[in-house]
């Protein structure tokens, strides 16, 4: 296959997966459950905490600090704060969707005996994928920023822009984050074949074992090591070197400070290649 031939291929793939994607009700409905948890627990508890003297969670806390993370200068951190945990979680599902449903629907099947080649195949999905993950983020932000903004009008306060590295560091962090995770959810479905269990698999991984593991390693010391080296750490210290508080100091669950900036970037990037390369690998293997 010439290098013509390759990229005709990969383009046709991409844009036959986004088209299954597109119109697939599932994409839509974890978009929203996204943008919903987003709005929930980075603006609407803060701000009803903040108008209500406390609650939520926020006993205690400077009122001017509640008002301060629902203004536009905090959209970096409050965009990031809850994709560890439930962005993941989100994202997870999403790959393990792509991967078993083109399993369970045949649609793969077909590609695979028909079509330009599983190679290809793998190409398209991770296209249209990562074309869903700067959706995500893109749309978090510009979500994030509009009622920002009228809370800012609301309450009186004069509006304050992001610094431009503060808010690069949050959309690039929030896409290694989301990638992180859609690409672990399609390594997963590809293992299984099934979007059910897939899923399942993914929401207890990144909602329970992940967070049960790092409290256990505070009182065992060898497996503090593993710990900090699991992708759900990775993905908290990224959000926390984006600006969103940890959740020793209050911040969202997932969100942790157990490695710096530059190292959990590194975990991510290496956690992200092994994730696509094992997709490849069983893909390769697979007879359809």
């Amino acid at each position: 296959m010439t290098a013509m031939t390759a990229m005709t291929a990969l383009t046709a793939g991409a844009r036959a997966e986004v088209l299954r994607l597109r119109r697939w009700p599932a994409l839509w409905t974890l978009a929203a459950a996204w943008l919903l948890l987003n709005i929930t627990f980075g603006y609407l508890f803060p701000y009803l905490s903040y108008r209500n003297g406390g609650g939520f969670g926020s006993d205690g806390v400077d009122p001017g600090r509640l008002l301060g993370d629902v203004l536009p200068e905090t959209v970096p951190a409050a965009a990031v704060q809850g994709m560890p945990m439930f962005g993941g979680a989100i994202l997870f599902a999403l790959g393990a969707l792509a991967a078993g449903s083109g399993y369970g629907w045949g649609t793969w099947k077909t590609a695979f005996t028909q079509g330009p080649g599983r190679l290809s195949v793998l190409g398209g999905t991770l296209a249209a994928l990562a074309g869903c993950v700067a959706a995500f983020v893109a749309a978090t932000f510009a979500v994030d920023f509009g009622i920002a903004l009228s809370l800012a009008s609301v309450e009186g306060q004069a509006i304050v822009w992001p610094a431009a590295g503060d808010l690069l560091g949050g959309l690039g962090g929030g896409a290694l984050i989301l990638a992180l995770w859609t690409a672990a959810g399609l390594a997963v479905g590809t293992l299984t074949r099934n979007p059910a269990l897939a899923v399942a698999l993914g929401l207890v991984w990144t909602l329970a074992v992940e967070n049960l593991l790092r409290a256990v390693s505070s009182l065992l010391d060898w497996l503090a090591p593993i710990t900090d080296v699991m992708p759900g750490t990775a993905a908290g210290s990224i959000a926390t070197a984006a600006g969103a508080a940890s959740v020793s100091d209050g911040g969202s669950p997932g969100v942790v400070d157990d490695l710096g900036g530059g190292a959990a970037v590194t975990v991510a990037l290496v956690y992200l290649a092994v994730f696509v390369i094992v997709t490849a690998v069983l893909m390769r293997r697979d007879v359809a």
